[in-house]
C-alpha cells in the first residue's frame, strides 16, 4: 500500500512547478496525441463527452456517485459514459471521447496508488463488433501509444529514469477462472464469483511480465450492460487489459447487452430501479445496434509510461479520496 502525501497534495500548486512535473505532463500530452492520431486514422470520430445526466454507470466497484440538483431533478455527474456510448455508436459507428469522470472512491482506495476521485477516461465504442474485436482495438491502440511514446519521448523518459518495453500484439489472454487459479497458486485465494480485489489484481500484473487480458468474468461481477454469453450461461463477454510490472488495469471493456428485455431483467437483478433509466430503456425498446467498447484511464496510462509511484503524480490537481486539495 502507498500512503498519500497529504501535505504535498494540499499544496500541490508548489509541486506543479517542479521540473519532474513538466516531464510527466509532456509525456502525457504526447500520449494523448498518439491516442487521437491512431483512433482518427482508424475511422473513429471524436465527440464531446457528457458531464451530467439522469443516470450514470453504477458498476464502479464500491465508489459512490456524485449528485447535483438539476432544476429540481436529481442528476448524476458522470462516473462512466457507457450508456451514452451505446447511443452514440448506434448513430455514428465508431466513436471516442476524453471523458472527465467523478467517482467518490472509498477512503482505502487512497492507498492503492491507482485511484483518483477525478480522472479522465478515453472512452471508445464500436457498432456491430464483438468483444474480441474490441480487445484487438484495445491492444493495437495501447501498443501504438506505448511504442510511440518510448521513441518520441526518450529524452524525457530517460530523465524520469524510465525505460519502456516494446509492446507486441497479440497480447496473452487468460480467463477470470484461470486468473483465480494463478493467484491461488501464489497463496492469494480470491472469490471465483466476484471482481479480483485491487491488491490481488496488482500482484497478478507483477506475476505476468507482459501486457495481458483477463476475460470472461462471472455474471454478477460486472454491470448490467455487459453481455452474457448465450452459449455459456453465467459468463460475461468482457475483459480487463492489464499492464505488466504491477501497474494493474490499463483498460476495461465488454460487448454490450442491448436487448430491452434482457437489460431490464439485469437491472432488476442488480437492485437498480429501472424508473431511473427512462431515456436509456426507451432507446433500447426502440432498438439499437450491438456495440462493444472499453475505457483507458489517462492518468493510469501516464503512470505506467513514466514509471510513477502513484497515479496522483500524473495530474496537476489530483483529487485523492479523503484528502482536501486544490
Amino acid at each position: 500500500m502507498i500512503k498519500p502525501p497529504v501535505e504535498e497534495l494540499e499544496k500541490y500548486y508548489k509541486t506543479i512547478r517542479a521540473p519532474k512535473m513538466r516531464l510527466i505532463l509532456s509525456v502525457q500530452a504526447e500520449a494523448s496525441r498518439a491516442v487521437r492520431g491512431w483512433l482518427d486514422s482508424n475511422g473513429f470520430l471524436e465527440l464531446l463527452p457528457p458531464i451530467i445526466g439522469p443516470v450514470t454507470d453504477p458498476g464502479i466497484r464500491g465508489a459512490k456517485q456524485a449528485t447535483i440538483d438539476y432544476y429540481g431533478k436529481e442528476y448524476k455527474v458522470m462516473s462512466s459514459a457507457i450508456l451514452y456510448k451505446q447511443m452514440l455508436a448506434t448513430a455514428l459507428d465508431k466513436i471516442y471521447f476524453f471523458s472527465p469522470n467523478i467517482r467518490l472512491e472509498p477512503i482505502e482506495s487512497a492507498q492503492t496508488g491507482r485511484h483518483l476521485v477525478e480522472f479522465v477516461q478515453i472512452d471508445i465504442e464500436e457498432a456491430d463488433v464483438d468483444y474480441k474485436a474490441a480487445m484487438a482495438t484495445a491492444e493495437q491502440l495501447l501498443s501504438h501509444t506505448v511504442n510511440h511514446v518510448a521513441e518520441k519521448m526518450k529524452k524525457e523518459l530517460d530523465q524520469l529514469g524510465r525505460t519502456l518495453p516494446r509492446f507486441r500484439t497479440p497480447f496473452r489472454k487468460i480467463t477470470h477462472a484461470e486468473a483465480v487459479e494463478i493467484l491461488k497458486s501464489y497463496g492469494e485465494p480470491v472469490n471465483p464469483h466476484a471482481e479480483i480485489p485491487w491488491p490481488q489484481e496488482e500482484k497478478l500484473s507483477k506475476i505476468i511480465d507482459e501486457p495481458f487480458f483477463i476475460i470472461d468474468y462471472p455474471r454478477g461481477a460486472r454491470g448490467f450492460y455487459d453481455k452474457e454469453d448465450p452459449a455459456r450461461p453465467g459468463i460475461l463477454k468482457d475483459f480487463d487489459l492489464m499492464y505488466p510490472e504491477g501497474y494493474g488495469e490499463a483498460a476495461s471493456g465488454a460487448e454490450r447487452e442491448y436487448e430491452y428485455s434482457k437489460v431490464l431483467a439485469r437491472l432488476r437483478e442488480s437492485g437498480e430501479n429501472p424508473a431511473k433509466y427512462g431515456w436509456y430503456l426507451d432507446m433500447l425498446r426502440e432498438g439499437i445496434r450491438p456495440t462493444s467498447g472499453f475505457g483507458i484511464g489517462v492518468e493510469r496510462l501516464t503512470r505506467y509510461l513514466c514509471g510513477l509511484k502513484a497515479v496522483w503524480e500524473a495530474r496537476p490537481y489530483p483529487k485523492v479520496a479523503g484528502v482536501y486539495s486544490p
